[in-house]
């Protein structure tokens, strides 16, 4: 893998309150993380669940979206759903059950992996340092993709003025620009690059009908318009990083 060209390695973050970020403008993350996929072997972290298991159903399941692109998709999920046989998702696709953290595939496996994807994965854990790090021994050169949500989003910020907050009840953290650069930093990765993604209330949408609808697809739109202005606010964070 070529090296990824990024912001903070071009100009290394002072950790200054009033510096000036340079960040690019939303995507949208599932059509934006399956394209990186194209062509290549993945190995899927946390694939099952990934956010909700009402999307399995939808083209908003990054697992599906990512196989519909990719050569090969072997995900891994430790679900209490999954058996210790494959599930078949695809042509090309399968989950099997194991440790996301530590996934302990044979190496003829692990030596085809191009690229490992880990989505809505790190605020999930107790120690997403560790997790890197793991990343780092397991699959060196290679490219690791993470989403995760943004701390500082417009969303929760403007949910907030209304007494409530958009998280699941498994989320540990949430982390920011700066806090997803040290992370990567501290891991001792060679490269990254970290682009936000759109508010996306696929769950929500799923879930209602109605006024109720209409009122989250209003939300949708007073919110994506601040993130384009203020990529910082985003809902949350795309991270490429070279292992």
């Amino acid at each position: 893998m070529s090296t990824i060209a990024t912001a903070e390695r071009a100009a290394p973050l002072r950790y200054e309150t009033l510096e000036r970020l340079a960040v690019p403008r939303p995507v949208e993350r599932v059509s934006f993380i399956a394209g990186l996929c194209r062509g290549k072997t993945v190995l899927d972290i946390g694939c099952l669940d990934e956010t909700a298991l009402a999307k399995q159903e939808t083209e908003e399941w990054l697992h599906r979206r990512i196989a519909a692109e990719a050569r090969e998709v072997i995900g891994i999920d430790s679900s209490d759903r999954l058996t210790k046989q494959d599930i078949v998702t695809g042509r090309n696709s399968r989950i099997i059950k194991g440790d996301g953290t530590d996934p302990k595939l044979r190496k003829s496996i692990r030596d085809k992996i191009d690229v490992i994807v880990a989505g809505e994965f790190i605020e999930h854990l107790e120690n997403p340092l560790a997790f890197l790090r793991r990343m780092r021994e397991l699959f060196p050169g290679r490219e690791l993709i993470l989403s995760t949500p943004n701390g500082a989003s417009f969303a929760n910020a403007l949910l907030g003025t209304v007494g409530r907050e958009a998280q699941h009840r498994d989320h540990l953290l949430t982390s920011t620009y700066k806090t997803l650069s040290t992370l990567c930093s501290r891991a001792g990765c060679r490269s990254w690059e970290i682009v936000p993604y759109r508010f996306y209330a696929t769950e929500m949408l799923l879930e209602s009908s109605g006024a109720k609808k209409a009122a989250v697809l209003l939300v949708e739109r007073v919110v994506r318009p601040v993130e384009r202005l203020f990529p910082l606010r985003s809902f949350g964070y795309v991270v490429r990083i070279q292992l």
